[in-house]
């Protein structure tokens, strides 16, 4: 059983009670002032704004999927995001992300019957369920109690799974009302392969691996003044505005189409069908997906990454079920945090929570001034380019499994992948990951 101390060392919120500060700080404007300028201080204005765009190949497409296939109000969904996005950054200083719930997504896109009151069903219930395992603190139990292999293992799932839909979306033509590919893009045009293969060389050149400084001395000092400056050019962000360009292009007549004005809020009436449906074929499914990969993973993450900044289980169980226990009532997306978006804004740039900050003032922006009618112009978007960005994410999310130190964690870390991935399952290869865990930690003991 592990030591008070090593508890304390681990859980912020324990920590911080225990070094003799006030168990829930005082909320008076000098304190929300000084954590809102700790909290959304940033390095680079360039490398913030760069990270923002590391979440939208996978927030787009989803976002038009239920537009397009269920009338979801793209209105309302930015302007209940943006204000999310900007809330996380302030809280946690870090590019916490907002992503869509994605299984739910998938059932409503594959489900003709499973409509808006069903999506927001779906998604109240499934927050609901978060928030008291948050509020109880059961949810910061089971972070400390799932081995790091495991999670590890769901990572790289998710990470993989996001790298192989966005080779997908960048080989063929796609219907995102549907969810479905179509024939294979073709070589040249605004949105062929030759666009989207230009674009990942261009990333890949200016960003590279990562962001690892070199320990090699005998690198000139005027080559590492080069090199951090190729390193701050803001490659998502000018592949993003190309593509708002492309877009146009595309279909110019779109820009005639944009009203000014947010789009009307209303209270969605969710029918005792609705309920049912939601929680049976939205909500069941959602959860294992929320739990392991929008709050365990998001923390295991987020400790990687950020040692000094530290999110416990429990509050970001309680910003995913407060989020969607009120946006939902009024037709917006369902959402959570995600491990895939924090490891793409991270990728390309985020170091704090200006990042998300950011996005969610441009979100807000955009759905308090155009409203809905920023559909017709994001519907052009190269699919191609939204891929690219999403396989940097992916990529960036399955490479944090390479710290196992042995083969033993390896082992039980490709078990849960490889579960999760052939079952489309967080939850079977959940059970898998902690089934391998257990024997071998058995056959330790006995043998």
């Amino acid at each position: 059983m592990a030591s008070s101390s090593t508890i304390n060392s681990r859980d912020p919120e324990v920590a911080e009670i225990g070094a003799g500060k006030p168990e829930r700080p005082t909320w008076s404007p000098t304190f929300i002032f000084s954590k809102a300028r700790t909290n959304l201080a940033f390095r680079s204005k360039w490398a913030e704004l760069n990270g923002a765009m590391g979440d939208l190949g996978t927030y787009i497409p989803i976002v038009l999927a239920l537009a397009l296939s269920k009338s979801l109000d793209l209105g309302t969904t930015l302007i209940f995001t943006g204000f999310y996005n900007a809330v996380t950054g302030l809280l946690y200083g870090v590019p916490m992300p907002v992503q869509p719930m994605k299984s739910i997504a998938a059932v409503a896109i594959s489900t003709p019957t499973f409509g808006v009151p069903e999506i927001m069903a779906a998604g109240i219930c499934t927050s609901a369920i978060v928030f008291l395992l948050g509020a109880t603190r059961l949810m910061e139990l089971a972070y400390w109690l799932i081995p790091l292999p495991v999670v590890r293992g769901i990572q790289l799932a998710q990470g993989l799974n996001f790298a192989m839909s966005a080779v997908k979306y960048v080989r063929y033509d796609q219907n995102l009302g549907k969810g479905k590919s179509l024939g294979q893009r073709p070589w040249t045009g605004l949105d062929g392969l030759i666009l989207a293969i230009v674009a990942a060389c261009f990333i890949i050149t200016i960003s590279g691996a990562g962001d690892e400084e070199s320990n090699d001395t005998a690198t000139t000092s005027r080559r590492r003044r080069w090199k951090r400056a190729v390193s701050s050019i803001p490659s998502a962000v000018i592949v993003f505005v190309l593509g708002i360009i492309l877009a146009i292009i595309r279909n110019p007549s779109a820009v005639k189409e944009l009203r000014a004005g947010p789009s009307p809020i209303h209270v969605v009436k969710i029918s005792r069908h609705a309920w049912k449906e939601g929680f049976l074929k939205g909500a069941i499914p959602q959860l294992p997906l929320t739990i392991l990969n929008s709050v365990i993973a998001v923390c295991k993450l987020s400790k990687d990454l950020f040692p000094d900044k530290t999110a416990s289980a429990t509050s970001v169980s309680l910003t995913v079920g407060a989020m969607n226990l009120v946006g939902c009532w009024f037709g917006a997306m369902p959402c959570c945090h995600g491990a895939g978006g924090l490891a793409g804004q991270y990728k390309f740039g985020g170091r704090s929570g200006t990042c998300v900050a950011a996005l969610g003032v441009a979100k807000l922006t955009l759905g308090l001034v155009l409203g809905a009618s920023m559909l017709r112009v994001l519907i052009e978007f190269p699919v191609g380019l939204l891929g690219v960005l999403l396989l940097f994410a992916g990529v960036e999310l399955a490479m944090a499994a390479r710290d196992m130190s042995s083969k033993a964690e390896a082992f039980v870390m490709l078990v849960c992948a490889a579960v999760s991935l052939v079952g489309s399952s967080a939850a079977l290869g959940f059970l898998s990951g902690m089934v391998a865990h257990g024997i071998i930690e058995l056959r330790k003991r006995v043998l």
